[in-house]
């Protein structure tokens, strides 16, 4: 379980989180909810820790161990993984090579007496994979992300879950840049990713997403602190009724 409890943040003296407390349990997915700029995307960057923001009390736990405490790749082998709002592009470093690093790293971690895969052996291992996403092989030697249509880049970034079997999926506008088609594309292969040993957290301002995806638990986040809690049902009743109404 992640369990956050009464987090603060700043950014140059600006308050931007304000007694968040929350928590993620293994199995469940999870919806954070409200319109831009209301902290979100903020609260994703501090988990895998973007420095710019600044911690000023906290309590983020990742089982017993303290998240703060761990580097961005460390967060990463405790089951971390966040899916960017705006994917980078990468000029000079070969997919393949990326993915392969990712992999030992990851292998290293869970089966410390397993041997690193060969550039070779690991292009005829990713194979299967590549068939299931429907990635042509081609794009192994390509540039990492690098004019690949918005579809392209989150079918990358499902393979690398698919690499390193993270726990704590987030999926920050997962959406953003994606026409209808391959919405639904990405929408089916995270269906068929997810599973009970590991969540998908859902950082999102539209509902389409949850047409697909079942929630278990909904966040409302605005003006930098979670307003509301609730189930499934709690989308139901913004899409019927808007925001106004959750007081009711």
């Amino acid at each position: 379980m992640i369990k956050i409890e009464n987090l603060k943040a700043q950014v140059e003296s600006k308050k931007i989180l304000k007694w968040v407390s929350l928590d993620f349990e293994i199995g469940k997915n999870y919806c954070l909810l409200w319109r831009n700029g209301s902290g979100k995307s903020t609260l994703s960057s501090i988990l895998m820790w973007n420095p710019k923001y600044e911690i000023t009390e906290w309590t983020i736990k990742i089982g017993k161990k303290n998240l703060l405490n761990l580097s961005p790749s460390e967060r990463s082998k405790e089951g971390l993984f966040l899916s960017f709002q705006n994917v980078p592009e990468i000029a000079w470093i070969k997919l393949s090579e990326f993915l392969r690093t990712i992999y030992n790293i990851h292998l290293k971690n869970t089966k410390p007496e397993v041997k690193e895969l060969s550039p070779f052996i690991f292009k005829r291992f990713v194979k299967k994979y590549l068939e299931e996403l429907s990635i042509d092989e081609s794009f192994l030697n390509r540039d990492l992300n690098v004019w690949f249509s918005g579809g392209e880049k989150r079918k990358i970034e499902i393979l690398q879950m698919k690499l390193i079997n993270p726990r704590y999926i987030i999926l920050d506008e997962i959406d953003s840049g994606l026409d209808l088609d391959a919405f639904r594309d990405v929408v089916r292969l995270l269906e068929w990713l997810n599973d009970e040993t590991n969540t998908l957290i859902v950082i999102t301002h539209y509902f389409k997403i949850l047409d697909y995806i079942d929630m278990d638990k909904i966040y409302i986040m605005q003006d930098w602190r979670i307003i509301k809690e609730g189930w499934k049902e709690l989308v139901e009743v913004i899409k019927n009724n808007g925001y106004k109404n959750l007081w009711d």
